[in-house]
């Protein structure tokens, strides 16, 4: 039976808050799912193509490279040493799409690639009838998305456990420095997970360690659309620096889970919610009421 623990931390770390002290945090984790496939443009290659081996259709190739664009823009917006270090689901679509991202940036910008398989989508058993497909998706909204187990699959329940022992490599890999071991000190390294839908929730609902009732009002990423986690004022990473208020409430976040994602943006210490652009003073300077030469600055997009 699947451990429905939602309490984020691994021998009393917390994921959602990981310090840097003496480690060298990536600046972002960048979740996205694979662009368009074959069986977005007809489901019946199900019942005979196994699902990992399902591919991208011309339009997700695509969609792949014009991605692969935004997130270059993203991660050099700020810091022209940035590096990046993939890692991918097994799956065809996704490598697929992690090629296609990759493309768009320099061979020495990129330090890593790691195949992960547990990043994999749920299981829906092997090759799937089309309409017994549409009735366990209807049943799964009844049910419940993540109690709710797949037959001869797994639930979403199930996919969280996995990626929890996943989350617990990578903190391991964090507090190693694995993502600093070849760049300078000066290079910014961000992550970049090539995933399922699915899955990325998921890995969302660990890492801020979402409740299943907040999950249940998630709505699923689309097609090589990407989710930005970025390091804050107090080294907690957050979905609002990059992302706008509005896209959050589209994506089903509650009032709460958003208020939570500005505080995680400017740390605990004191944040004012009504200023637009908000400005985090860092609280650790003596100055920072007279002197603000040394402040650091996290605008949140509302």
């Amino acid at each position: 039976m699947a451990n429905n623990n939602t309490n984020n931390s691994s021998n009393g770390k917390s994921f959602s808050h990981i310090k840097r002290k003496q480690t060298n945090l990536p600046k972002r984790i960048i979740l996205v799912r694979h662009g368009e496939s074959q069986v977005n443009e007809d489901e019946e290659v199900l019942e005979y193509i196994p699902n990992y081996k399902i591919k991208l259709s011309e339009k997700g190739s695509h969609q792949a490279k014009e991605t692969g664009l935004k997130i270059r823009d993203i991660v050099s917006d700020e810091n022209t040493n940035c590096k990046v270090f993939f890692y991918v689901s097994p799956s065809n679509r996704t490598r697929e799409t992690m090629e296609g991202i990759r493309e768009t940036f320099s061979k020495e910008k990129v330090i890593g690639v790691g195949e992960e398989c547990r990043l994999r989508e749920q299981h829906f058993g092997n090759f799937q009838e089309v309409e017994k497909r549409k009735k366990i998706k209807k049943t799964r909204m009844r049910y419940g998305k993540f109690f709710y187990r797949v037959p001869d699959g797994e639930s979403s329940a199930d996919v969280y456990d996995r990626v929890s022992t996943f989350l617990e490599g990578l903190w391991r890999d964090m507090e190693s420095n694995k993502f600093s071991n070849g760049p300078s000190d000066t290079d910014e390294v961000n992550l970049i997970i090539v995933s399922h839908g699915l899955t990325i929730l998921l890995f969302l609902m660990k890492w801020f360690n979402w409740t299943v009732d907040q999950f249940e009002d998630l709505m699923n990423p689309g097609n090589c659309e990407y989710r930005v986690l970025q390091l804050g004022h107090n080294e907690e990473y957050s979905l609002a620096i990059h992302h706008k208020v509005d896209e959050l409430k589209k994506w089903g976040l509650s009032e709460q889970m958003i208020e939570d994602q500005k505080r995680r943006a400017c740390g605990s210490f004191g944040i004012h919610l009504n200023l637009k652009p908000l400005k985090c003073i860092d609280a650790t300077s003596d100055d920072n009421v007279e002197d603000h030469s040394e402040e650091k600055e996290i605008v949140i997009l509302n």
